[in-house]
């Protein structure tokens, strides 16, 4: 089969522009079984037979595996689960979710059956066939009685710190679950290779993943095989947005029934499936209270986090109630914190991390309860946040849950950003057209984001022609980072780039490494190479001939980026439309490699974040079937909904804690736009009091408001 693994972007950019990437569903592979999987209909029920014979019966059908037959005859009895969830948080149970249901299903659209044929038509009208009896049991699908499987807390009190309160003000926010909406849905291509025996066959499974080791690993863990019988090749992914950073109940019922059958199987899930059956993202529910001196100065910032997680638990699925609570209070300095976090399981659809996983929650309620605190304190509100931030001088500096932002300068970036957005005169002016009848708002917002922990892997081979190849284990979903690679080992051996290849998301080409995801490729995965390139030129130094080859590993400290958005929105007075009129933004990722690329990033990020702010939202009705479960239903944004006034300055203050100095980029749009948003909405509607505006920012919601109806 030919290799798949070399994709340096900056070299096939014109492949993937015209229409020929190569993605999972573009690797052919002679004789591969079809297959489609039978979904529950129903959220919550008890599954009581599974009646097959009329779809093994079906033209074409070769079979049609459940729970009790897709493992292989010889390992009778063998159950497999989905791996473990991520222990970054204590999980009190772990649901032991299987590849295809057993005895009971937990949301709609988990897969229970798997009918494998000669075409996709045929498994498509076999899987028709197919009749499940469940009988129904009541589904827990809210916040209040999700079923609790981890906490957090957090509490700090400045010694002999006692302020006097002047003000205090609360909010009460709700984060709809939002989906990736990746180019390409999830796929994958077992393909099937014999050996003499049972035990020396192998599997090449191509699958568009973040993370290429962990699948190697997960797969073969479910197949009771060594890793190195498992080959996992990553081409083109189209974007995954942490959505393919773990493995789907799909991802191991695909190969397990390859080994049972003992062929190739390819499956592709439709966009219908990823709605119901695809890891979610977002889906909180947040609660605080800030209170402020007379001074203007943060007295005590309380916070009560509720996460709901879905049926199982992805292996991410912790990470963003982890860092919402950690990141809180964000930039600024609190004399008080109180932080209660918990996430519990629901009969829905799974949520795993998704672009900024719990950045953008900690940042949305903040800076909400910011702006509303320096209304109600009658303070500007660019003035409250220059009262109360972390200054550089500090730095590094320990926050009130324990974390140490490394580097920073918070003030530069608010400062900067008020003086590129003309933050005094559009005041002014946004006065004159209140005035005149105009509902416009100015919102503020600043972030951080912690980012670039870890270890990641590298191996550069110094061929005796010259040439270079950098081989690393964090392949990429359309960021670029064959480009990036490149520069960076060009740069650190002093060659041309168009003498590096760069090798990614192949497991028996690549080192293994973490993967491509929490804005961390850059910095650890560059780091790997510049440490890989440097121990290179010390051994041509001591006089060590052509060919050379340096691999390791390059373990870095957390680095955390920051920045500051201002946006200006107009509401229309008679049907609550929203128009975003301006943009400015200022973000700090420390040393940037490619501003191209890392511009690039900025630009998606807030597309992905105005997306979640203004117009996306998953909806389960009281029956747990998903109401929003096609394009026709759930808005993504276009291109008309692009502000036409988008002004991005990046500046850098490196990070100490790896060898570039680079902090992430690729998460930043999504945490800092929509906090923006929801401010500038919400100043718009301030001459008719607090309005408790939530996600998204529909024109509904507007005209209520300013009718005197509930928003």
């Amino acid at each position: 089969m030919q290799n798949q693994a070399f994709h340096p972007l900056r070299r096939e950019d014109p492949a993937l522009l015209t229409g020929r990437g190569r993605y999972t569903g573009d690797v052919a592979a002679e004789g591969a079984l079809h297959a489609v999987f039978v979904r529950s209909p129903l959220p919550h029920g008890r599954l009581r037979s599974i009646a097959t014979e009329a779809a093994e019966q079906s033209g074409g059908v070769v079979a049609v595996l459940t729970a009790a037959t897709l493992v292989a005859p010889s390992e009778a009895g063998r159950v497999v689960h989905m791996p473990p969830p991520n222990s970054l948080l204590p999980v009190a149970s772990v649901p032991r979710i299987e590849p295809l249901a057993r005895g009971e299903v937990v949301y709609v659209g988990q897969p229970v059956a798997l009918v494998l044929a000669r075409s996709l038509a045929q498994a498509q009208q076999a899987a028709a066939c197919v009749q499940l009896d469940i009988e129904p049991l009541a589904p827990v699908l809210d916040f209040d009685g999700a079923t609790p499987v981890t906490e957090v807390v957090h509490h700090f009190e400045a010694s002999g710190a006692h302020p006097a309160v002047a003000c205090e003000v609360h909010a009460a926010l709700e984060v709809p679950r939002v989906l990736a909406l990746s180019m390409e849905p999830r796929g994958m291509l077992a393909h099937w290779h014999a050996g003499a025996d049972a035990a020396t066959a192998r599997l090449t499974v191509h699958l568009g993943t973040q993370s290429p080791s962990r699948a190697q690993a997960d797969i073969a863990a479910a197949l009771g095989w060594d890793e190195a019988r498992v080959r996992v090749i990553t081409g083109n992914v189209g974007g995954a947005f942490g959505a393919k950073s773990s493995l789907c109940p799909e991802d191991l019922a695909i190969p397990l029934a390859a080994r049972r059958l003992g062929a190739s199987v390819r499956w592709s899930s439709t966009r219908s499936d990823e709605f119901n059956s695809g890891m979610h993202g977002r889906g909180a529910r947040l609660a605080g209270r800030l209170s402020v001196t007379a001074q203007g100065h943060f007295a005590a910032l309380q916070a009560e986090l509720h996460f709901t997680l879905g049926a199982w638990l992805p292996f991410s699925a912790v990470v963003p109630l982890r860092n919402t609570a950690r990141i809180l209070p964000g930039p600024y300095r609190v004399a008080r914190l109180d932080v209660q976090g918990r996430a519990g399981l629901a009969h829905t659809a799974p949520v795993t991390i998704y672009r900024g996983a719990g950045r953008p929650e900690a940042a949305l309620l903040m800076e909400t309860l910011v702006e509303q605190a320096a209304r109600a304190a009658g303070i500007d509100p660019v003035e409250l946040r220059r009262r109360n931030l972390v200054e550089a001088a500090d730095m590094p500096y320990t926050t009130p849950t324990g974390e140490v932002f490394d580097s920073g300068d918070y003030r530069r970036a608010l400062e900067l950003a008020c003086e590129r957005f003309g933050y005094a005169e559009q005041r002014v002016l946004q006065a004159q057209r209140r005035a005149n009848g105009e509902v416009v708002g100015i919102g503020l917002a600043l972030y951080v984001e912690p980012c670039g922990v870890g270890w990641e892997s590298a191996r550069v081979d110094w061929h005796a022609d010259g040439r270079v190849t950098v081989a690393t284990g964090s392949p990429a979903q359309g960021q670029g980072h064959g480009t990036t690679y490149a520069r960076i080992a060009a740069e650190a051996l002093k060659l041309d780039e168009q003498d590096i290849t760069v090798v990614y998301g192949d497991t028996a080409l690549c080192p293994p490494g973490v993967g491509a995801l929490a804005s961390r490729s850059t910095a650890l995965a560059g780091s790997a190479i510049v440490q890989a390139c440097r121990d290179l030129l010390a051994r041509r130094a001591a006089g060590e001939a052509l060919p050379l080859s340096s691999a390791g590993r390059f373990t870095g400290g957390e680095a955390w980026s920051y920045g500051c958005v201002i946006a200006r929105m107009a509401v229309d007075r008679d049907t609550g439309r929203p128009t975003i009129e301006q943009i400015t933004w200022v973000d700090d990722a420390g040393h940037i490699v490619h501003p191209e690329l890392a511009k690039g990033q900025l630009i998606g990020g807030l597309a992905q974040g105005l997306g979640q702010a203004m117009l996306e939202r998953l909806v389960y009705d009281g029956a747990g079937q998903l109401v929003t479960g096609s394009l026709m239903d759930y808005a993504a944004p276009r291109a008309d909904d692009m502000p036409s006034a988008i002004d991005i300055k990046s500046f850098a203050t490196p990070s100490p804690h790896n060898l570039l100095g680079a902090k992430g980029v690729g998460e930043a749009g999504c945490i800092g736009v929509p906090a923006a948003l929801m401010n500038a909405a919400r100043d718009a509607l301030a001459p008719l009091g607090e309005c408790a505006l939530q996600f998204p920012l529909t024109s509904e919601q507007f005209w209520r408001a300013m009718s005197g109806q509930s928003a």
